[in-house]
């Protein structure tokens, strides 16, 4: 029943939803005009639709050569996305972690890595660097002093959000190190940033196909309510479009 309500939610709502209006939002801590869609009215710890898992020994290079065109994503940041889920639920099965979560994360942080004229190469680097503003307490940031020597953000007096997924040089140092274990993860190299968000998102003992736990999990990663439905709200047209949500 619960997937039902949520579905009906989606197909009654995006038809206002896929409306592209210009306006001025902040993404990754900058202000970017783009065109931006509107996020789906949906309320607190309503879980978006489910989206079936990858299957075990998929190659994510190959499922998003199929997969991008539908998803609207780049091909070559669908494939970290897919990575990150496949490889999370090796390290927590028990966090039901999708693709599309990374993804509504990833389009509302950078729009898939490509603001102000990035993209990642063959490599999986994001260039140019996508680096937000200082954090010194003004436009509505809280002041976090540099914590990095601005070794990650070139910054050696305040901290700034690094990445295609905006990690915070502090939160990267906890979560970035998860990448390979070796020492040499990058918050600018998108497999290395989308694992680490996966990570940060199952940090807590929950299980991100519950509502309430999704909600959770997100709001860890950013505390506003209007970040976390615009994530939904992508997530929702994710599994709208590739027509892999779990409908039974």
């Amino acid at each position: 029943m619960r997937t039902r309500s949520v579905l009906a939610i989606v197909v009654g709502a995006l038809s206002l939803a896929l409306v592209a209006v210009v306006v001025v939002v902040v993404v990754a801590g900058q202000v970017l005009d783009r065109p931006a869609e509107r996020s789906i009215p949906v309320d607190r710890d309503a879980p978006p639709p489910p989206v079936a898992p990858l299957e075990p020994g998929t190659d994510p290079a190959a499922w998003a050569r199929s997969t991008a065109e539908r998803a609207e994503i780049p091909e070559r940041t669908l494939s970290a996305y897919a990575n990150a889920e496949l490889r999370q639920r090796d390290r927590t099965p028990e966090c039901g972690l999708s693709w599309s979560t990374l993804a509504g994360i990833g389009r509302v942080e950078s729009g898939h890595a490509r603001f102000d004229g990035a993209a990642p190469d063959a490599d999986g680097r994001v260039t140019p660097p996508i680096i937000g503003i200082p954090l010194d307490g003004t436009n509505g940031t809280r002041r976090i002093p540099d914590t990095d020597g601005g070794r990650l953000d070139g910054d050696p007096d305040l901290d700034r959000a690094v990445g295609p997924m905006q990690f915070l040089p502090g939160a990267w140092e906890r979560y970035g190190a998860d990448g390979d274990g070796d020492g040499t993860a990058d918050p600018h190299q998108i497999d290395d940033a989308a694992l680490a968000a996966a990570g940060l998102l199952c940090r807590r003992d929950g299980d991100l196909t519950d509502g309430a736990d999704w909600w959770d999990a997100v709001l860890g990663y950013n505390t506003s309510s209007a970040y976390a439905r615009d994530v939904w709200s992508a997530a929702a047209r994710y599994a709208q479009r590739t027509g892999i949500a779990v409908t039974g």
